[in-house]
């Protein structure tokens, strides 16, 4: 139906407001918009902000979700200062977005149920063929775990804060002449060559002291303590290997059939035109009633139906195209029984006399029909075998999951037993990782709390069943339990080693850079400094202040110069230890565009940059003074 909907209606602006209305009714009648505090409530908060909470639970299933794309980032493990760097970020950005929302609503803002209405159905993860579809708006939340009046709230708070920020930027504006100079400065280039010195060219130098090593161990012993973990067994049952088991025999597949025989029926379409004489402020109904029966005449003379809806009709989205509305059900006109009725008692090539409607007066002519048919079993067959070998696996998993559940509900359960009865797929996890899990079952925060409870990680009881995903489910078994300890320095020596040997790197290499600066500045040919620096000299070339081949902070201090009369030099630290020695020698300008558009399009972007500078500072402010309080165990409360 919503595909035939998306076929014939695409651009009838006056049947889609019927259609609208009518997802509309539905959509209210199925739920209203509750204001849920998503997660709020209970004991164990995160943070505090003007008294109001962020539960703990809120941000560690956050965390839960984040951790497993970064530890892939940064290599499949990230350092504990890297896990409290990110933690906290995720606890900020929490803490700013609910003290948003609390600033737009003291200030007034408010968004209605329409307003969330809409914003809900312009999602196209909720749409199928370009329309809101409220079950695939549920099904879609159901598969993240979202309930609906968590998500409603969510957004709605979203949206909130939304209308604060876009009345902030909306104060920003720039004038003609501000607009001219900030393209200018976009559009400036500078002459700049460099050298750059890494620390590895640097580092060479006498052993690193004995001393030096133990101190940096005892000063980041932290870095050398690999979180609490364990090494797993684990079986692990998959809708997929369910499903090749189920047979699904022909006296089934027909007894469906015949079930749902109607739903195969493929109904009668028919391809019309129209010519609307609307009933507006302008033409009341005695008027469009005349003028739609002189058009009628027209035709009936022999005049062509397209020509006179290209010049006569008022539906705007298809009167350039003769009034063709392509072809459709019956049902597809239902909001308009009249319409409908008329249409589908024509015959072909027939022009009906004018039909009145909410819209005013058609005149419609039938140009062709498609008749209906019932697709046959044969037809059907592979789509049943699908549809009902995923319904008996989807049963028989859910079952087996029952099952397996109160098996290791009653207790004494091994996990070999468990894999010979059940059938499950076997495998192991070497080190699976307080908080941040590991491969292949990954970083559930479910998962996560099962494997260090007290049953399963002390009592070494076979913990689970727990889904991983919709069609997926595992359960576990503790093999071995690796206690947070500081490893021996014996066995990170040659770590220390090196990142004291890079340390020692990058420090003489600003140092060889202060010192090649200095004779730059003393007159020494660029050339020859190079050449002291056993560096190959680069050629000056200009660039730009989104040039991709310059180190970002390179490229920043190279345009925070000032505008050289003469040579302006300088050094910069770069991430990663090295260090660049730099010089600027001319500024430029790329030719201004001679297209005003092109100009007010780069001076709308940059008013937007500006703006988003503005909201920023604005929460930011925000932020500072409400009343936040951080609770240091946040992340650590549902583990």
């Amino acid at each position: 139906m919503l595909q035939n909907i998306g076929d014939t209606l695409k651009n009838q602006r006056w049947l889609a407001y019927i259609l609208l209305g009518v997802l509309a009714l539905v959509f209210a009648a199925w739920g209203a918009y509750g204001m849920v505090d998503l997660g709020f409530g209970g004991g164990a908060y995160a943070a505090k902000v003007n008294g109001q909470k962020i539960s703990s639970n809120e941000v560690t299933e956050l965390w839960q979700r984040q951790q497993g794309q970064l530890a892939q980032l940064f290599g499949g493990e990230l350092t504990a200062e890297q896990r409290e760097l990110f933690q906290q970020r995720l606890l900020d950005g929490q803490i700013r977005n609910l003290a948003s929302t609390q600033q737009a609503q003291r200030l007034g803002f408010r968004v209605s149920d329409a307003q969330l209405l809409r914003a809900i159905q312009a999602e196209q993860a909720f749409q199928i063929d370009g329309v809101f579809n409220a079950q695939a708006y549920r099904s879609r939340l159901a598969s993240a775990g979202i309930t609906e009046t968590a998500f409603e709230a969510d957004l709605q708070r979203t949206l909130v804060s939304e209308q604060l920020a876009a009345a902030i930027g909306a104060t920003e504006f720039f004038t003609p002449a501000e607009a001219a100079y900030m393209l200018g400065l976009q559009d400036e280039q500078r002459e700049v060559r460099y050298l750059l010195l890494q620390p590895e060219a640097f580092a060479a130098g006498p052993a690193i002291p004995e001393a030096d090593i133990e101190a940096y161990y005892n000063a980041n012993a932290a870095e050398f303590t690999p979180p609490e973990a364990v090494k797993l067994a684990y079986g692990e049952l998959a809708l997929a290997d369910v499903a090749r088991t189920v047979v699904v025999s022909d006296e089934a597949l027909r007894e469906r059939y015949e079930r749902a025989r109607d739903s195969y029926m493929e109904p009668e379409r028919r391809r019309a035109r129209h010519i609307l004489i609307a009933v507006d402020a302008s033409t009341d109904d005695a008027k469009a009633k005349a003028e739609a029966d002189a058009i009628h005449q027209r035709l009936q003379q022999g005049e062509d139906f397209a020509a006179l809806a290209r010049s006569s009709s008022r539906d705007s989205s298809t009167a350039s195209e003769g009034g063709d509305l392509g072809w459709a059900a019956r049902d597809t006109y239902a909001p308009m029984p009249a319409f409908a009725d008329t249409l589908f008692a024509l015959n072909e090539g027939q022009i009906s006399a004018p039909v009145k409607t909410q819209f005013g007066y058609h005149l419609i002519k039938l140009e062709g029909i498609r008749a209906g048919n019932v697709r046959t079993f044969d037809d059907v067959r592979a789509e049943l075998v699908v549809q009902l070998r995923n319904e008996l696996a989807a049963e028989a998993f859910g079952n087996r999951q029952e099952e397996l559940q109160g098996r290791i509900e009653r207790g004494g359960a091994q996990l070999a037993q468990l894999v010979q009865e059940f059938g499950l797929r076997t495998g192991e996890v070497e080190r699976f990782e307080r908080g941040a899990g590991g491969l292949p079952l990954g970083s559930d925060a479910e998962l996560n709390r099962e494997v260090f409870s007290d049953r399963v990680l002390n009592q070494r009881q076979v913990g689970g069943p727990v889904p991983l995903g919709e069609d997926r489910l595992t359960v576990v078994q503790v093999v071995e339990h690796f206690e947070p300890q500081v490893q021996p320095l014996a066995e990170v020596r040659g770590a220390i080693v090196a990142a004291l040997m890079h340390r020692r790197g990058s420090e003489q290499a600003g140092a060889a850079a202060q010192s090649a600066l200095a004779k730059l500045q003393s007159g020494t040919a660029y050339e020859q400094v190079a050449r002291d620096l056993k560096l190959k000299p680069e050629a000056a070339r200009f660039v730009d202040r989104d040039d991709p081949e310059l180190p970002v902070e390179l490229r920043t201090a190279v345009f925070q110069t000032a505008k050289p009369g003469a040579a302006q030099r300088g050094t910069i630290a770069l991430e990663g230890g090295a260090t660049a020695l730099f010089e600027v020698t001319a500024v430029r300008n790329q030719p201004a565009s001679e297209d005003p558009q092109i100009n007010a399009l780069r001076a709308q972007r940059e008013l937007q940059r500006y703006a988003l500078r503005d909201v920023d500072a604005y929460f930011s402010e925000v932020v500072r003074t409400a009343r936040v309080t951080k609770n240091p165990q946040a992340f650590a409360l549902q583990q």
